[in-house]
């Protein structure tokens, strides 16, 4: 039931993402689906590489005092849009790195938020 909820409110920013990252687009005949597939690609990718990620780059993060971090968001961000349309072919494209960059950003405030408002409520 976690990943459910993780998944959903993923999906929310994501598509809080689309709508102000200017080089975020959808693609697919259905923008809905296209964003579901994204957000459980990348809570995949947020449960299983993103740790290990994190880990072995933590001593740089140290240096750059977690701004490293937002780097590592924004190529987590690319992998998955990559992924998504490899797989399923929708998804979200993204233009450049600095707009997976600011995608990254939009969907962590996002799940930020929903998340504490969730958490509220239980």
């Amino acid at each position: 039931m976690n990943f459910i909820i993780r998944w959903i409110v993923t999906a929310v920013g994501a598509a809080a993402a689309v709508l102000l990252v200017p080089g975020l687009s959808t693609v697919g005949s259905n923008s809905t689906l296209a964003l579901a597939a994204f957000a459980l690609v990348l809570s995949l990718v947020n449960v299983s590489i993103k740790p290990i990620v994190q880990l072995l780059g933590s001593p740089i993060s140290v240096l750059t005092l977690g701004i490293f971090y937002l780097v590592v968001n924004a190529l987590l961000l690319e992998l998955a849009a990559w992924a998504t349309n490899g797989l399923f072919g929708s998804g979200i494209i993204v233009d450049s790195f600095f707009s997976a960059f600011f995608g990254s950003i939009i969907i962590s405030i996002v799940s930020a938020l929903v998340n504490g408002l969730i958490s509220d409520k239980q």
